[in-house]
């Protein structure tokens, strides 16, 4: 019910926002390209007979994020020819054509990271990178082909002569801006490091609160007599398990959940078991109602399984692999694509630091705010989700990096750079808020259980978005002044 509140909102919000910045028709065709995408996604899903998880719902209100990010790289760069003085047909084809590669890479980023997951991944992760795939795949489809015929059927009839994809908000807004990314770079660096050092300060002192998936743990499945609410059961639980992680969700109905806890999984005492059992019956008393503790344990406890240390350190080991083969991934594509060095080392320590960052975060956090910071698989989805996502914008600057370099070979690469920069400003603002207005819905909207996995990505799109201009770039720049430097030492000496 949480998930579909926050589809509604999700939807309600993007469609508001993208009429907000284009105009009620491009909002209106991006929205419905969005909700095309959303039929067809679990058209798809429900022929593969694919079990629907919390993550799963989560991987779908991501796509519609990324639909419209494929809308808002078509639409400003429509914009960018109206300014040229093209015409709106020639503008809108242009804007399509032109986007186009910016718009394949980030999704293939993407599904190159929902693939990792796919491999690495257990239960909720292999739903969620299924999901995550095939609503990319359709959210390319409708964002590239629906929308596109929409466009071209309306001007055809003369029905979309008028349209300017600008707003009196978004007008002027970033336009014409003379921002020196590069001239700022010291000071980014000087952040970035500075964030690394209090990062790694805190994995030191207080490490991470490692969930069941990578301590071991014990599962109980229990049935009870009538419908129940897990964060009820959860916050009647706490006290008995505290300081260990403890995880309460429903089972296939609403009288049924799993209780999970690492509580002494690493002690071999026999009467361990017992203990917990003698917990959960003492903790859950007002609503056994007048069983007593033998039936509770013979009947109402369904199922028992321990996960022991062992289990949990292959676990952990499948997921740091997932994470360093979803950064070498990222960092060769970048090198195919753009056969340049720099671009490939700018990418792969951007997205490093942005995995980092959410790490750290979760290091320096758990215990403070109010819901579970724990270290478990989904947790590594998020940071893999990221990984791929924070790659999108990386790749717009760095298409028209490549643009300009290719229409001005001799103008100052610190000037190229820049005008990049500045030009995809736009772009970068919008396609960061509209998936972040979607993560928050999520957030807000969508349940206990997925509050930590989104507020990971939350955090993973802002720090992204900032290390897109303030790491990946400034990295990418040195290298290639230092190589433009050598090749003009070079030259002079053989001269």
């Amino acid at each position: 019910q949480s998930g579909v509140i926050s589809f509604v909102a999700a939807i309600i919000l993007l469609m508001i926002y993208m009429i907000t910045m284009y105009g009620a028709t491009p909002g209106l065709i991006a929205s419905f390209g969005v909700i095309c995408n959303l039929f067809f996604t679990m058209g798809i899903l429900a022929s593969l007979q694919a079990v629907l998880t919390l993550s799963g719902v989560a991987g779908i209100v991501l796509s519609m994020g990324m639909a419209v990010d494929a809308n808002v790289l078509i639409f400003e760069r429509t914009k960018e020819e109206l300014r040229l003085g093209k015409s709106l047909k020639s503008s809108i084809a242009d804007g399509y054509k032109h986007a186009f590669s910016a718009i394949f890479d980030s999704n293939l980023t993407t599904i190159i990271t929902g693939f990792i997951l796919l491999v690495y991944g257990t239960g909720p992760i292999k739903g969620f990178a299924t999901t995550l795939i095939v609503s990319i795949l359709t959210s390319f489809f409708t964002a590239i082909f629906i929308t596109r015929l929409i466009f071209e059927a309306g001007l055809n009839r003369g029905k979309f002569n008028n349209l300017t994809f600008t707003t009196r908000i978004s007008k002027n807004l970033l336009t014409n801006t003379r921002i020196n990314f590069l001239g700022m770079r010291k000071i980014g660096f000087t952040v970035a490091i500075a964030i690394i050092v209090v990062m790694v300060g805190s994995l030191a002192i207080r490490g991470l609160n490692q969930g069941i998936d990578f301590s071991g743990g014990r599962n109980y499945v229990v049935r009870f007599d009538k419908p129940v609410k897990p964060v009820e059961i959860s916050e009647m639980l706490k006290p008995a398990f505290e300081g260990s992680s403890l995880s309460v969700i429903t089972i296939t109905s609403d009288d049924q959940v799993r209780i999970s806890t690492n509580y002494r999984i690493a002690d071999q005492d026999e009467n361990i078991d017992k203990e917990i059992e003698t917990k959960l019956y003492e903790g859950m008393k007002s609503v056994l109602g007048d069983a007593s503790y033998e039936e509770f344990t013979e009947n109402m406890i369904q199922s028992r399984q321990k996960v022991g240390p062992s289990i949990a350190d292959d676990i952990k080991v499948g997921a740091f692999w997932a994470v360093i083969l979803s950064l070498i991934a990222m960092a060769l594509y970048i090198l195919l694509r753009f056969r340049d060095i720099s671009f490939s080392v700018g990418t792969l320590a951007s997205v490093a630091f942005t995995a980092f960052s959410i790490i750290g975060l979760y290091s320096l956090l758990y215990g403070i705010l109010p819901f579970s910071m724990e270290m478990d698989q989904s947790f590594i989805a998020a940071i893999l989700t990221v990984i791929g996502y924070s790659v999108n914008d990386t790749v717009v600057v760095f298409d028209r990096i490549r643009e300009v370099k290719g229409l001005y070979p001799k103008r100052d690469r610190a000037l190229v750079i820049n005008d990049a920069l500045n030009s995809t400003l736009t772009r970068t603002l919008n396609t960061s808020l509209s998936t972040a207005i979607v993560l928050l819905c999520i957030f807000i909207l969508g349940g206990d259980v997925i509050r930590s996995f989104t507020f990971a990505m939350l955090f993973g799109v802002i720090v992204g978005t900032a290390s897109t201009l303030f790491v990946a770039t400034p990295i990418a720049y040195e290298i290639q002044r230092r190589s433009i430097a050598k090749k003009a030492a070079k030259e002079a000496a053989a001269k």
